[in-house]
């Protein structure tokens, strides 16, 4: 399970520890629209992806969708605001594309996460990863031009500007349909 040992990279890790990782998982198949989370439910698992590309994205206070985040392949997905803390989410989660997952419970995970020491440094790893990249994205939305935003995402995450639709994209970089639009032609002619 090339993806898992992806994943779960830490130099902590040894191969046992990863037997008993991939036992845990279950390898699904979701397809395009299907959800895997919605708001108000409280996350009991999280996946990895092998394949396709998640949206994540709430409702703005004007009703409209606005995307938060995208996971694509070897990417963890997961709400630590609802699945750590035991609350509903105030997220959706939605497969833009078919989807090949491996899901591990929220119950399984905290087995694994008492059972290998490598586990918790992971843990910590991941989550210091997960919010040096949320506080980046938020400081560059304020900072940052919209262009410079969308040249680094097909820079970092080509597979977003592949797969998703431009009005998922507008959304996430923070701006109208209109201005990516705008963006695109001008990085054309670049």
């Amino acid at each position: 399970m090339e993806v898992l040992k992806y994943a779960y990279q830490h130099p902590l890790f040894e191969s046992k520890d990863y037997d008993l990782i991939t036992d845990a998982h279950q390898k699904i198949q979701k397809s395009k629209g299907e959800f895997l989370l919605e708001k108000g439910k409280v996350e009991d698992e999280y996946y990895i992806v092998e394949s396709g590309l998640i949206r994540t994205y709430v409702y703005d206070y004007d009703g409209n969708e606005i995307t938060t985040d995208f996971k694509g392949n070897n990417e963890v997905v997961i709400d630590v605001a609802s699945i750590f803390p035991r609350v509903p989410s105030q997220e959706y989660i939605q497969c833009l594309t078919d989807c090949t997952l491996y899901r591990i419970t929220y119950d399984d995970f905290q087995e694994l996460f008492h059972q290998i020491p490598a586990m918790r440094e992971w843990g910590r790893a991941w989550m210091s990863f997960e919010l040096y990249q949320s506080k980046k994205r938020a400081t560059e939305i304020i900072t940052e031009p919209a262009a410079k935003r969308y040249l680094q995402l097909i820079k970092e995450k080509p597979q977003i500007i592949q797969q998703a639709p431009l009005k998922y994209i507008a959304t996430y970089l923070g701006i109208t349909d209109t201005s990516l639009s705008r963006i695109r032609k001008e990085v054309a002619h670049l």
